[in-house]
This record gives structure tokens, sequence and C-alpha cells, in this order.
């Protein structure tokens, strides 16, 4: 029996129970002499229990690092997944928010109102929809501190409601107020790498003009010394017993890679010249690359540029100068972003933690952005108004030089690299109906326990991801959590699959939905109906000409989705749209707001406020 399976096999977990008003057990007199102390129990984590590191990167789409077959050099994360395991068939939900909600609490994002964003101007007053994490919906932090465990957070945190994110709080739903013992990040969904808006704890604090990432793994760095040299203090007439040292849970979630692509210096120019043969090539190489490295099926194809890219060889001598740098730079912020982890890698194993640490790396809380329309972006606001092809070309060109640094504020890689770095799958971020926006690589590795090695199969979700992590920590789910009873965990722990890399898969059904994107999966079957979104030019690519329509894949046989099955197998596709609706019913999903939804939304606003 492995250790991991030993860990598995016992019988008693620890539960995790919120802090309680405790029965005094003692004896009160009138004198000391005369009583007997006491003292209120308090949380104690298993013994060896791990210290936990989730990991969430932003924008990586399934072919751009190098750990999973991509171009882009990430040698640190290829250290952790070669100590530990690959999941290939692990997806998240398409958009930031909504997998961070689903990632902190372990369930579907809709169950925790989260179907959306927490912005206002992304949010809509329903259940499903409001973007306000509930208590009964109790987070990872929650759940790690009362069962021993330090809790911090650095970066993007992204479930704030806007109308909260202010000094003047109130902070229930502020990382601090979810269970983190400290955060140092961000609030929202984007901020600026050299001028974030920087919060520390519960309040603001200013820049030091560094990159943000630097600052998020100083300060992770800073709080593990910090926990890791504390003293317990003895207080009282008594001497009650000592607190053991404490395992510590860091949820790591930079800002990177989402746009906008900010990186030093030296690192904007490390892959000059080495994306010149262009997104096509590129595709070809990855894909190789993967199926060497078993990170996607043998049976895989690749599915066709997407007709709206122009091919490589066809562009201008302008384009392809302005389409490599906009490559060379995001190449550079993934890269850096990676030397940051493995900052925080070398300083664990230092302090002699590493080995007892479990990691948990999601490359990407959705796929490649399609964000940075055709041509990318350079300092063009969302706002903006729009400019024809040429007009945005002309542009981009003469702000070349901008591209990556502080002053590129807006800088974002266009639709032909976003498909390129999401090889081997269709379309890309928001896409809830496609692969490529919601497959994303997942890493596990835990030094100490888990012995065993190479790709896991099995398909996965991102609301896994909290049970997985407690299964490896011999931490059970709190029925009440500071007294107020906890809606079920939706995941399904992966921890079955570590020893036994044929096991049947056990996450058997799930729902997708972003802004009218949609689809549901089971035993293999896909079920999807694509929505473009009116508010981003070029949207609407990777859809069906005309009018979206359900289609049907058999993604165990097809898992680049090339092949619609729909009018070979209407029984399946309808069995699938009833079983989408019974989802979206039992997890608040309805009423399904989408994209145009919200565009016609902020139509009515204008006109509003110009009648004004």
């Amino acid at each position: 029996m492995t250790a991991l399976a030993a860990i598995l096999s016992l019988t008693t977990q620890v539960q995790a129970q919120a802090p309680q008003q405790q029965s005094f057990a003692g004896k009160v007199g009138h004198t000391l002499a005369e009583s007997t102390e006491a003292w209120p129990a308090r949380a104690r984590a298993p013994a060896g229990a791990p210290n936990i590191v989730w990991i969430l990167l932003d924008d990586v789409g399934y072919g751009a690092a190098s750990a999973f077959g991509g171009g882009i050099s990430t040698p640190r994360l290829e250290e952790l997944a070669q100590q530990g395991l690959r999941y290939t068939n692990f997806h998240t939900t398409a958009i930031c928010a909504p997998t961070r909600a689903a990632l902190l609490t372990g369930r579907n994002s809709s169950s925790v109102h989260v179907a959306g964003f927490s912005h206002h101007a992304l949010a809509a007053g329903f259940p499903g929809w409001d973007g306000n994490l509930p208590a009964t919906a109790g987070t990872a932090a929650e759940i790690l501190r009362d069962a021993g465990y330090n809790t911090f957070a650095v970066g993007k945190y992204g479930v704030t409601p806007d109308e909260d994110a202010t000094d003047a709080g109130p902070f229930d739903r502020w990382p601090t107020g979810k269970g983190f013992d400290h955060f140092f990040g961000f609030l929202g969904s984007q901020t600026d790498q050299y001028k974030p808006d920087l919060v520390e704890d519960q309040a603001h604090v200013a820049p030091d003009g560094r990159h943000l990432s630097e600052q998020i793994t100083d300060k992770a760095i800073s709080f593990i010394d910090r926990q890791q040299n504390a003293a317990p203090v003895r207080t009282g007439l008594g001497t009650p017993p000592l607190a053991p040292p404490k395992p510590f849970f860091l949820y790591y979630a930079p800002g990177a890679t989402h746009a906008p692509h900010q990186v030093p210096a030296d690192w904007r120019d490390r892959y000059r010249g080495q994306f010149d043969a262009g997104w096509d090539v590129y595709r070809q190489q990855v894909f190789a690359r993967q199926k060497k490295l078993g990170v996607i099926p043998a049976n895989a194809i690749l599915p066709d540029r997407d007709p709206g890219i122009k091919p490589w060889a066809k562009l201008s001598p302008d384009e392809r100068k302005l389409y490599a740098r906009f490559m060379e730079v995001y190449a550079g912020y993934l890269g850096y972003t990676d030397a940051q982890i493995g900052r925080l890698i070398d300083h664990l194993k230092k302090i002699n933690q590493f080995d007892n640490t479990l990691f948990v790396v999601i490359i990407g809380d959705n796929g490649a952005s399609k964000e940075g329309t055709l041509n990318g972006d350079v300092d063009r606001s969302i706002t903006a108004p729009p400019l024809s092809e040429k007009e945005n070309l002309a542009y981009n060109l003469a702000h070349i030089e901008q591209i990556g640094t502080p002053e590129g504020v807006e800088a974002n890689y266009p639709l032909g690299w976003a498909q390129a770095t999401n090889t081997p799958f269709r379309c890309w971020k928001q896409d809830a109906n496609c692969e490529g926006g919601t497959h994303n690589p997942l890493i596990v590795s835990y030094p100490k326990v888990i012995s065993a090695r190479g790709v896991r199969q099995q398909y996965g979700h991102v609301i896994d991801i909290l049970p997985t992590t407690l299964d490896i920590a011999k931490i059970a789910v709190p029925v009440t959590i500071r007294g107020i009873a906890q809606q079920p965990i939706e995941g399904t722990s992966l921890a079955y699959s570590i020893d036994d890399a044929t096991a049947a898969s056990r996450h058997r059904t799930q729902y997708y939905y972003i802004f009218g994107a949609r689809a549901i999966y089971q035993d293999g079957w896909k079920a999807s109906l694509a929505a473009p979104n009116p508010l981003i030019a070029g949207a609407s690519l990777g859809a069906e000409n005309g009018a979206p329509t359900w289609r049907l894949y058999n993604v165990d046989q097809d898992p680049t989705e090339r092949l619609d099955l729909a009018g070979k197998n209407p029984a399946k596709l309808a069995e699938l749209q009833a079983l989408f609706d019974k989802e979206a019913q039992a997890h608040n999903l309805y009423p399904l707001v989408t994209w145009q939804d919200i565009a016609d939304r902020r139509r009515q606003q204008v006109q509003q406020d110009g009648a004004h």
C-alpha cells in the first residue's frame, strides 16, 4: 500500500469545525485553589498534515506552457509535473470569476451566485447571478483555517462585489472575510501589472513600482516565513499545552498572464525572432510535442485553423512583424511568471518545507483569451470607438514599442496566437461550448507522499480541487462553518486516480455556461451551443456560420471536437439538452443571461446617462 493509499484508507478523519462556544469542562470555585482549569480545545491539523499551495494562472491556453508541450519554456512547472502527475482531461468554466468561485468553494459557480461576475455590470439580481459568495458555501480557506491551518492568498481574487471593494468595507466578502489570515493582491478581474489596484489585508496600499508578480511572490514568502517563525505564547495562570507548528495554505494567483501583457524589459526580448515562423507552424510543432508527451489522446486530430484567421503565409510583412512581437512579449510574460513560481519553490526547499507541500497547479482559469481581437490590442480601452481593421493595424504598428511595457496598458495578442496557444482545441476564453474555452492543464505534486508519476486522463473539473485537497490532507468537509449550515460540496475528489491510472472517471456529468455559450458533458458525450460576444470584435469566430445551433460530440473518440454528430444522433442530443435543463435548474443557472443582454443593458445605460 502506498503512503497516499494509507492516508485515504484511514477511517478517522479530522472534522473541520468552526470555532464554537464550548461548554466549560472545569470547575469554578471561589479561589483558584478551589477551581480546576479547562482550556477550550484548539483546532489541530491532522498529524503530518501537508502544507498546501494552490497555483492558478490566468488566461493560459492548453498549448502554451512547455510542461504540456507548449512552445513557451516553463521549467519550474515542468519540474512540478515531472515529480507528480499531469491531469490532461481537466476543465475550468471558460472565464475567470466563475472559475475562481468554483475553485474556492468546490461548488458550481452558479450554485454560489457567480454564474457571471461580481462586477455589477456583469452580474444580475438573481440567486445564481448576484456575484455574492454566500456564507453557506465556505471557502477552502475557511475550512482549512478551522482545521488548524494558517491561510494566505496573494494575487488576483476576483470575487469581491464592486460595491464592497472600498476601504470602508464591508469586508465579509474580501479575502480576509472568507477565511484568509492575510491577503496581498487585487480584488478585481484585471489590473495594470506595474500600477496595480493593490490591497493588503483590508486596505488599499501603494505599489512599489515593480512588476506585480514579483511583489506577490515576495509577500507570499514573507507570509510563510512569519508563520514558520512565529513562537507560540503561553497565556493565563496555568500552563495550557502549546500548539504544535501549523501547516499553511497558500493560494497563489498572479494576474499573469491576463492582459495587460506587461513584463520586465529583459523578459520582453528573450523570445526575439522565435515566433517568426508564425502561428500555423507553432500549432503543428506543439501538437507533435503533445502527442509525444502523451498529454493529448493518441486519437486526437488537430482541427483546421479557424476560417476567420488568416494563414500566416498570407500576412503582410508589417502584420507578421507586429503579430510576432505580440507573441514574443506574451511568451516572456509566461516565462517570467514561471520564474516567480520558481522563487517560491526554491524558498520552500530552503526552509525544508518543499517535500511536505501538496502543490495543485492549474495552468489557466480558462483558455487563451480572444479579447485581443484579430489584430491585437495596444492601449485601447474596451470603451474606445471601434477602428477598422486597417486603422487598427496602423495604430498598433505605431505603438509596437509599447507592447509589454508599463505604458502598454491594454496590450493583448491577436486571435491567431490565441488559437495557437490553445492547441489542440477549438475556440477560446468565454466559449463554454468549446474545449478551447474550458480545457486546461492540471498538475498535482506532493513529494513526501505521492510517489505516482505520469499522466492521468480521468475527467475533472475545477470544483474537484477542493474535495481532492481535503481528501489528501485527511480533512472532512464541515457540516457547519461558524454555526452556518453548509451547502453540499458538488465536486468529486480526484484522489482515487492518483495511484490508479486506469480508474474509471467518477466525475461523470458537468454543465458549462458563460453568457449564452453552453455545454453539457456526460460520460464522454458533449452537447454544446455557441454564443458570440457583440462586445468584442471577432468574437463570433469559432462559431458556426449563421445562427449557432446545438452540436453533439463524442469527446472520447473525438477529443478536439471536429465531428458534429447532431444530425446522426438526434436522440442523444435531445437527451443531453434535457440534462442541461435539469442541471441548470438544480444549480440556480436560470435565467440564462447572455452577452447580448449585457450589451443591451450597457446601451440602455448610455442612453439614460445621455438623457441626464
